[in-house]
């Protein structure tokens, strides 16, 4: 298990974000929903898992662009972690929700659901919002 005060320290001073910080965030976008598969919170849009914790949300996973996540993993190791090696396959990465502040939370939910889901249904979804996506 992760403590953040081994490494350089967590980002939201110890308070780690929660499924609930990100059901806030998650509820509004369209096609998203929520299941518990073998007690973990997933988010899915149809079959395809975007969001997943561990059984005792420390950890977070989320979908990421397989050839970004090297370098993000790279750039912030106190935050984030590759896959296990079963999932390495995946366009997915997975942080530490103790060491995750929820202002960059919102960013990694929202990229995550934009890379699952159509164009045509994010492109609108940003607009509405006034972002350039």
């Amino acid at each position: 298990m992760h403590d953040c005060a081994v490494t350089r320290g967590c980002h939201s001073g110890g308070v780690a974000v929660t499924v609930d910080d990100v059901r806030r965030i998650a509820a509004p976008l369209p096609r998203a929903y929520e299941v518990l598969v073998r007690d973990r919170v997933k988010f899915r849009v149809g079959s395809i898992v975007w969001l997943a914790f561990s059984r005792d949300e420390t950890q977070m996973g989320f979908a990421f662009p397989r050839e970004e996540r090297a370098a993000l993993v790279e750039s912030e190791p106190e935050i984030f972690f590759m896959p296990g090696q079963v999932d390495l396959r995946y366009q997915w990465v997975e942080a530490w929700t103790a060491a995750l502040e929820v202002d960059r939370l919102t960013e990694l939910v929202l990229d995550a659901w934009a890379m699952v889901v159509p164009k045509s249904v994010s492109a609108p979804y940003f607009a509405s919002l006034g972002a350039n996506r």
